[in-house]
């Protein structure tokens, strides 16, 4: 081949000269390629070999020796080499003990010395040399892919007989070995095959078998030699590899420092911890597949989502899915992975725009796990309330036949999309038969799965909103018991209880034992209780310190996390700076401090201008001190910003009572709207009662009466909406 290459080089006009340089070189060479091609035959030869003759018994030290010295003699093979072939022979016949036997007589160092001359030099530039380096440099190219092939089967052998450890030192070895002999890396081009895959298996060997020996440090460090170093890997063998190690970040249980300072280069992004590398090489792997690389791996992407979901990031996972291309993914499954993502995100409307689409008649209607989504969706949102009511009723429909805990979470969100139905019903019957529904739907999913600490919780709120606080004192206390009492929202539900029935003392003591359960970033809402329930007490300056150490609390976390989360913070169980500041403006305005009052309603409007919560304690402000005319604006002003602001609307409706008979419609339409939002708002009832009684109805006035009484003996310090 190197003669043919060459005089096709020289071309038509070939001197006498110039072929009896040829010939020189040829004759050079014709060793080189003698032994060479020996010793491919000879490999040939061993594979037929190993299948005819894998029944014969296993050579002993003396043939050995005696087979060696025929094919050194006979082939011209140096030491090392005929034990390799040897040794090969042996373990393709599955001698693995003789096998390794055999290699244990090859000196890899003086292999090594004698390769690396002639492997790693530059070749020479006058062309009458040019055919005897090519001719040598294949040579040694075999004979080295021999010697380290010997090596990686030895390596090989060692781990069939379970000796891990040494498996993996003999491995090492080999690429140790392959760095010292090209030293600038192994070359693109002119490396042969054999040799380039004794190599790429290597790499790809040796972190396997230092985790096989617990040596999990080791794994790490060859993992990333393997993809750090120029092995020439192919895109297969290094997708494997890329793979495994973003596995065993994963899973490995093995905390990894960051990949060293010389093998970073400068500009390009360092991954801080076992997460963000395992996420970098799975999207490094997907790019392959994007380009066509490598082939498609359902696994891949169920790692990614396993890696982003821990860190949240599910709105990245979102736009990975979205880039597959069509036909991996039956769309109504991409669809609905890509609902998740957008609900771990926060993004409700786009997850539930997927979910309509998905749940179309003409798509997949009856998808239980969509529908469970889609109604735990809507229970979240009033004005999406019915539309939950049908998704969950459907699912209870298909849930039927199936597992037991499928129906139970069918009927809880049944329950919980009634309940908040029964928030928005325009008139008194249809808001109990909805909440007589809600019940009996908790109660049957109850009946199913009787330690859902959830579904125990969902019952209690349900209760104490009915204000049958008996039966939600006792649902509070199964779900701290069921939790342990490790959920914050638990204990607010019982303190909460407890105030309703007056039981302010009781309540306080719940509080301490909560705020000592709980972290400290965890007990915002806590401090906003124990806060009103120092008001509650008549103890204000008490109060005070409870909104202090609230208001420490938050900017605390504000300076540590800053002021835009990650998307998918809960605002259930976090505190406001602005409803600390507000809370700290009623109280001084309810003591007439009204200097303290205005600089805490001026913070508050700095971190929200345009609140109707901040407007309507304005109008508070402004009432007290007589400024009516000023305080009615303010409550128009809320109420413009928020519609169904209800304590607006009580203001408003309180205050045109007082302005004299021409006003009281307005007044009663206020009011009336009022109750509508809020069945139990005391004070709607007390001053509703006052316009009946100036009206001359006394009998409803007596009714409100009653109604606003009754409701102050079960009244909490602060709306059981706010869990």
């Amino acid at each position: 081949m190197a003669a043919a290459a060459a005089e096709s080089d020289n071309g038509r006009g070939a001197s006498p000269a110039a072929g009896a340089g040829r010939d020189s070189a040829a004759a050079v060479a014709s060793p080189v390629k003698a032994k060479a091609r020996a010793l491919m035959e000879l490999e040939t030869t061993s594979a037929s070999a190993a299948a005819s003759e894998s029944s014969e018994a296993k050579v002993d030290d003396g043939n050995i020796q005696e087979a060696e010295s025929s094919l050194r003699e006979g082939l011209s093979l140096n030491y090392e080499e005929a034990r390799a072939l040897l040794g090969r022979l042996e373990y393709q016949r599955g001698n693995v003990e003789a096998a390794l036997r055999v290699f244990d007589g090859i000196d890899l160092q003086a292999a090594i010395q004698r390769f690396q001359p002639s492997l790693s030099e530059k070749p020479p530039s006058k062309r009458s040399n040019k055919l005897r380096s090519d001719s040598s440099n294949s040579g040694s190219q075999h004979a080295a892919s021999l010697v380290l092939e010997a090596i990686y089967l030895k390596s090989m052998s060692l781990q069939k007989l379970g000796k891990a450890m040494e498996a993996a030192q003999q491995c090492r070895s080999v690429l140790d070995a392959v760095e010292s002999i090209f030293q600038r890396g192994i070359p693109d081009v002119m490396v042969e095959q054999k040799l380039q895959e004794t190599v790429s298996k290597s790499v790809e060997l040796l972190p396997e078998l230092w985790k096989q020996a617990g040596a999990y440090q080791e794994a790490l460090i060859s993992y990333r030699r393997a993809l750090l170093s120029q092995w020439n890997l192919d895109d297969d063998c290094c997708t494997r590899i890329q793979k495994r190690f973003a596995v065993f970040l994963l899973y490995g249980g093995v905390e990894a420092s960051p990949p060293s300072l010389a093998s970073q280069t400068e500009g390009s992004y360092v991954p801080k911890n076992n997460l963000e590398e395992a996420i970098l090489l799975l999207m490094i792997i997907l790019k392959k597949w994007y380009l066509g690389k490598t082939h498609w791996d359902p696994s891949v992407m169920e790692h990614l989502t396993f890696a982003l979901s821990l860190c949240s990031q599910t709105s990245v996972l979102a736009k990975h899915l979205e880039e597959v291309l069509p036909g991996i993914y039956h769309r109504t499954e991409r669809w609905y992975s890509l609902a998740l993502c957008n609900y771990a995100a926060s993004h409700n409307e786009a997850a539930l725009n997927l979910l309509r689409k998905l749940l179309n008649k003409n798509e997949s209607p009856g998808d239980i796990m969509a529908l469970l989504l889609a109604a735990k969706l809507c229970s979240s949102d009033y004005s999406l309330a019915s539309e939950g009511v049908e998704y969950a009723r459907r699912a209870v429909t298909n849930a039927e036949s199936s597992h037991g805990h499928l129906k139970s979470t069918a009927l809880h969100f049944l329950g919980s999309c009634l309940a908040k139905k029964s928030r928005i019903a325009i008139s008194d019957h249809q808001r109990s038969l909805l909440q007589t529904e809600s019940l009996k739907s908790l109660s049957e999913a109850i009946s199913i799965d009787r330690h859902n600490p959830e579904l125990i919780y969902d019952m209690g709120i349900e209760y104490a909103e009915q204000r049958n606080m008996h039966a939600a004192l006792k649902c509070a206390k199964e779900f701290i018991d069921a939790t342990g009492g490790s959920v914050s929202k638990g204990w607010r539900l019982l303190s909460l209880v407890l105030s309703a029935q007056q039981k302010y003392s009781e309540a306080e003591v719940v509080t301490d034992a909560a705020l000592d359960e709980t972290t400290k970033w965890e007990q915002g809402p806590l401090l906003r209780i124990k806060a009103k329930l120092k008001v509650a007490q008549s103890l204000p300056m008490e109060a005070v310190e409870a909104y202090r150490t609230l208001l420490a609390l938050v900017q605390a976390q504000r300076k540590a996390y800053g002021t835009v989360k990650n998307g998918t913070e809960d605002d259930y169980d976090k505190v406001s700076e602005f409803e600390v500041w507000q809370g700290l403006a009623n109280l001084y305005a309810s003591l007439s401090y009204w200097r303290d009052a205005e600089i805490c309603l001026q913070k508050a409007k700095a971190l929200k201008s345009f609140s109707a919560t901040t407007l309507h304690a304005e109008g508070y402000t402004r009432e007290v001190r007589e400024q009516k005319q000023d305080a009615l604006a303010a409550y128009f002003n809320a109420v413009s910003t928020e519609l169904e602001h209800v304590p607006s609307k009580v203001s408003i409706g309180a205050l045109l009572s007082k302005q004299g008979p021409k006003y009281l419609p307005v007044a009663r339409s206020f009011l009336s709207d009022a109750l509508r939002l809020e069945p139990t708002n005391r004070m709607a009832w007390f001053y509703l009662g006052k316009v009946h009684k100036h009206d001359g109805r006394l009998a409803d006035a007596a009714d409100c009466f009653q109604a606003a009484s009754m409701l102050e003996e079960s009244d909490p310090i602060e709306s059981f909406r706010s869990l």
